[in-house]
């Protein structure tokens, strides 16, 4: 059997301010935007944001629900089945969540890790959690999905 080859293309987040979100993930977190336009058959407005080679894509529904408070706290996200966060990788996350603390990012916490790592949550303007890692920077980018409760 041929071995499967893909890569990394897109996080999706729905959000109820547009104009909000995009102005936080250029504020907070250095993305450009790169086009916004609207989905007709969802219905939907899309933004999508770039920061290098990594992309957010925002979603706005013309009556959004919201998401239940448990989804804005890391340890209680994780007991709801489905799509977590988004993450990425930094050379040093302790360093990198002071900046954002100093930009005005609500840092949720950091966390040394058992393998001699670090880790960080934040939430973005509307509560969505952001996990940064402390991970080398690959030298090719490599796509895999965790699923929690997997070997």
């Amino acid at each position: 059997m041929d071995k499967l080859e893909f890569w990394y293309h897109h996080s999706g987040i729905s959000v109820f301010d547009m104009d909000a979100s995009i102005a936080w993930w250029q504020k907070m977190l250095d993305f450009q935007l790169e086009r916004r336009y609207i989905l007709e058959h969802i219905p939907a407005e899309i933004a999508c944001l770039s920061n290098g080679p990594l992309t957010i894509e925002l979603l706005k529904f013309p009556r959004p629900v919201l998401a239940d408070p448990t989804r804005h706290t890391p340890d209680d996200d994780l007991k709801t089945c489905g799509n977590k966060h988004t993450a990425f990788s930094v050379h040093d996350v302790k360093k990198f969540t002071d900046q954002l603390r100093r930009r005005g990012v609500d840092v949720v916490w950091v966390k040394e890790l058992a393998n001699g790592r670090a880790a960080g949550f934040i939430r973005d303007n509307e509560g969505n959690l952001i996990e940064f890692v402390q991970f080398p920077k690959p030298a090719h980018q490599i796509a895999c999905i965790y699923l929690a409760g997997s070997d």
